[in-house]
């Protein structure tokens, strides 16, 4: 059987998940819309198995803590899926929080509110932080322990001072998801 090409997303709420919608149907991919949840619900092998029932590729999953310290649901149903012999991760989108000084993980490029690639984190709201290659965030404790081809960091989905709303086209998330296609070669692969 081929594996099953995902792109991981560190967020569930309804903004994310109206996002996610969107880019999916612009891609021509598919979304686990039941993985929408602050935090949650599903485990990861009830995740897998929605992956494996998709129509076609690339499956967008979201997974969220709502804020947990530690490993919370969300993140033990991602390490879950990200590790699975049927999955192969394409890319994570990792989306920035409030909780600074908790949870963080390294990135290896951010796109701002503005739409521009950055070698330095950001925050929710899609601006600059002033460390190079890390990201604060909810869901994002065990990301450095899992072997993904690439971590994108952005602001919070969907929003961003609504340059990332859906009325505009979700532009930042839609840069975030064609680099991480163009990166993994998923064109050329399909092709």
């Amino acid at each position: 059987m081929t594996k099953r090409q995902v792109i991981l997303i560190t967020d569930g709420d309804e903004y994310a998940a109206r996002t996610i919608e969107y880019i999916a149907a612009e891609v021509g991919g598919r979304v686990i819309s039941r993985t929408q949840g602050n935090p949650t619900t599903l485990t990861g092998a009830e995740i897998v198995q929605l992956i494996l029932q998709a129509k076609n590729d690339p499956v967008f999953v979201m997974f969220d803590d709502c804020g947990m310290l530690g490993e919370g649901a969300g993140e033990t149903a991602l390490k879950y899926v990200a590790n699975h012999q049927d999955i192969e991760v394409l890319g994570i989108i990792a989306v920035a929080s409030k909780s600074h000084q908790t949870e963080w993980t390294r990135v290896d490029v951010c796109i701002d509110r503005f739409g521009e690639l950055t070698e330095y984190g950001v925050d929710k709201s899609g601006l600059k932080e002033h460390e190079i290659g890390r990201l604060n965030g909810d869901t994002v404790y065990c990301l450095d322990e899992l072997n993904v081809p690439i971590i994108v960091g952005i602001g919070d989905i969907g929003k961003m001072a609504r340059k990332d709303h859906v009325k505009n086209g979700c532009p930042i998330t839609l840069k975030a998801v064609e680099l991480i296609l163009e990166r993994s070669g998923f064109h050329a692969k399909k092709g």
